[in-house]
């Protein structure tokens, strides 16, 4: 079926604190205890060098052409005075479209400090082909435009722009050479029918090899539990049935794009594409919007904070 990928029309995230932002998580959920992780692999691509990012499909060409940088790509246009000017924001669109195509590449194993790990995956999709890497740089494109709008520079760590990839490892460079202030990795989950909501997965303590979080583990916590509690009141989602203890947050220790990172990092997986009520909300271009909205209003409270 098509699905309507173009941006509603955006408006200013609005500041949250750290203890709203948790409160907010509570309030919607039986508790704020630990729970389980989850066994799903890390989403990430490949090696080949980007390009010159072409315009973001929602946008039309030649209005904000991205161009490419050694930090991925970042947009090219002039940007507005606001409360985020002189922060810098990595977006990291889970898996990429062409990952399919080339199974051989994503399939090569990287470091990542405390083992090894496939490059990436091509991640899930709804039961009626939604994919994931289409969801995920929708929303990545739509979060884009809202914290531009505040003044931030935001770099994609890439845009559809190169055949597969970056790798896992390659990701976490980006963020880290960008000496961003945050980086949030978009996903949606692919669990089984029943499992819904969402949750932000943050970086454990981890030093191994090249992998060192000690510096960004509370940063971390504080982007993510921002972020929660921000998802839940703009878009009505609840927590994670599934993982997290319904808290929406979860921390582990084996995925390559936490580990890796030596700059406040978190996933966000927006919702189970596996379950069609949670489906339901993926496929629609409004909730993507409000997704989008969420993630930053949490960004942009944790950047303010």
């Amino acid at each position: 079926m098509p699905y309507d990928d173009s941006p509603p029309p955006t408006r200013r995230a609005r500041p949250l604190s750290v203890a709203a932002a948790l409160a907010a998580v509570c309030l919607t959920a039986a508790g704020c205890g630990g729970g389980p992780e989850a066994g799903r692999a890390d989403g990430a691509p490949p090696r080949p060098d980007a390009g010159a990012a072409s315009p973001a499909p929602s946008e039309p060409a030649g209005s904000a052409a991205p161009s490419a940088s050694p930090s991925g790509s970042a947009s090219a246009k002039p940007l507005p005075k606001g409360p985020l000017t002189g922060r810098t924001v990595v977006i990291d669109p889970g898996h990429n479209p062409g990952n399919r195509d080339h199974t051989r590449e994503i399939n090569e194993q990287v470091d990542i400090g405390t083992g090894r790990k496939e490059c990436d995956t091509t991640g899930t999709s709804t039961n009626d082909g939604y994919a994931e890497a289409r969801f995920t740089l929708d929303v990545s494109h739509r979060l884009r435009t809202l914290l531009e709008a505040e003044g931030a520079r935001v770099r994609l760590t890439h845009d559809a722009d190169r055949p597969f990839g970056p790798c896992i490892d390659e990701r976490a460079r980006i963020g880290n050479e960008a000496k961003a202030d945050a980086v949030v990795s978009v996903h949606a989950d692919g669990s089984t029918v029943g499992n819904r909501g969402f949750h932000v997965i943050l970086p454990a303590a981890v030093k191994g090899g090249g992998a060192d979080t000690s510096k960004i583990v509370k940063s971390s916590a504080d982007l993510g539990a921002r972020i929660a509690g921000h998802f839940v009141r703009t878009t009505g989602s609840a927590p994670s049935n599934y993982i997290g203890g319904n808290t929406g947050l979860d921390t582990r220790n084996d995925l390559g794009g936490l580990n890796l990172s030596t700059v406040p990092k978190v996933f966000v997986e927006c919702g189970n594409m596996r379950d069609p009520k949670d489906a339901a909300l993926l496929t629609s271009a409004s909730w993507r919007q409000k997704a989008a909205q969420g993630l930053a209003d949490g960004i942009s409270s944790y950047l303010k904070g």
